[in-house]
Formats: C-alpha cells, structure tokens, sequence
C-alpha cells in the first residue's frame, strides 16, 4: 500500500483535507511520531517531521520554509529587559 502526503503550508495547524459533502476537516496538525518498523519509516526513513490530522489521520510533510513555531524552526533572538528583541 502506497502512502500519500498532503504538503503542509507554512503556518498550518488545522487539516484541510474535505470530506465526501465538500467540508473541510478543520482536525489540528499534531507532530507524529512513529514507529521504526512503521510504513511512513519505510518509504521516509526515520527522524523525517511528519504531522498527523487528529480527525481523519491525513499525514502531512512539514513545510521547508515554515519558520513560525508550529513548525518548529523558529530563531530565537535576544530580548532586552522591556521584553522588546535586540537587533544589532
């Protein structure tokens, strides 16, 4: 059985998969974590980012050029006392 991925756009947390009445899932994206011996480590290999939709478990690649928080890949900046960043 063959898997198929849904790209996930920068910043997505909820699943825009649609159902048979055209209505999307609107399920949150969680970070999955599988198995070694699983079907997604298979055809991925293991310590890819994958998100799962809680309602109707679509698998979804996470997004190369997502750099908010819900894709993990945020930069951290210093921050000086009045909670403002530094930039330098």
């Amino acid at each position: 059985m063959a898997l198929t991925f849904k790209n996930k756009a920068p910043g997505q947390r909820a699943c825009n998969e649609k159902d048979a009445k055209g209505e999307f899932c609107v399920g949150h994206l969680k970070r999955w974590y599988y198995p070694a011996d699983s079907d997604v480590a298979k055809e991925l290999g293991m310590g890819q980012e994958i998100y799962r939709c809680e309602r109707c478990h679509t698998l979804y690649r996470a997004a190369a050029t997502d750099d908010s928080t819900a894709g993990q890949r945020y930069v951290s900046q210093p921050v000086n006392i009045l909670g403002d960043t530094v930039t330098k």
